[in-house]
């Protein structure tokens, strides 16, 4: 299904808000670290949580960590690592972890493939591995069949996600869809109207989520999408979202 042309219906602040971070809040960068956040987001969001009763979570790639780290003083609910690493609004944390001997033994394998490939980078976020190729594009294929390969050697229930110059290995079932859809069920998001907003391959299942339930799904750029509607950047997300404090 191809996303609709034209832009979403004006936000309001009885929505409950699911947000992807990287390439939807903030833009992409050469390597996981390198990105910045912002203050001019830090308070938007801060203001959009103030406004929707809460109503606005981080549904994100990253590890909870990072995202706390980023954050600075503002608290809000955060999903991590695709859902595998969930803070409700409670402060409660949720986690799906993977089988860790697994784990470990993917790292292994991963070692001289990293050091026959300098533009390969390892991403270890505790319970998913992140196989980066941003600097090295034209190994997607290798890394993409490399990691499929892993997921099944390792026979535990494991997954690839795959992303932009990304392949990640993760525990199957677990995604950013359940993660919209626990939220969903706990105050304040519970009987609200969902928004999801993301930009990656990762996000399609929070859209589908909010799909089932008549929600707003928003792709951020091109590419084919199940999302029902799009913007064009990171630059439209933000005003998108700040048109809900003008009313």
């Amino acid at each position: 299904m191809t996303v609709r042309p034209g832009p979403p219906p004006p936000p309001q602040v009885d929505w409950a808000y699911f947000l992807d971070v990287d390439g939807t809040l903030i833009d992409l960068a050469d390597t996981p670290d390198a990105v910045r956040v912002d203050t001019a987001l830090l308070d938007l969001i801060a203001r959009l949580h103030r406004a929707s009763g809460g109503a606005v979570a981080l549904v994100s790639g990253r590890a909870l960590s990072f995202l706390e780290q980023r954050l600075g003083t503002l608290r809000l609910p955060l999903a991590g690592q695709h859902g595998m690493e969930r803070r409700d609004a409670a402060g409660r944390l949720w986690i799906h972890a993977a089988p860790p001997a697994a784990k470990c033994a993917i790292t292994q394998a991963l070692a001289p493939v990293l050091a026959r490939h300098s533009g390969l980078l390892l991403e270890d976020k505790g319970l998913t591995l992140a196989l980066h190729y941003r600097l090295a594009p034209h190994l997607a294929a290798y890394a993409h069949r490399l990691m499929l390969r892993l997921a099944a050697e390792g026979g535990a229930g494991l997954e690839v996600q795959f992303g932009k110059c990304v392949a990640e290995l993760k525990p199957s079932g677990i995604d950013k869809g359940t993660a919209v859809a626990e939220y969903l069920a706990e105050s304040p998001f519970r009987g609200r109207r969902p928004v999801f907003i993301g930009d990656d391959l990762n996000d399609e299942h929070g859209f589908a989520e909010v799909n089932k339930l008549e929600g707003i799904s928003i792709k951020v750029g091109k590419g084919r999408s199940c999302a029902r509607f799009r913007l064009g950047d990171v630059a439209s997300v933000r005003r998108w979202l700040a048109d809900a404090l003008k009313g």
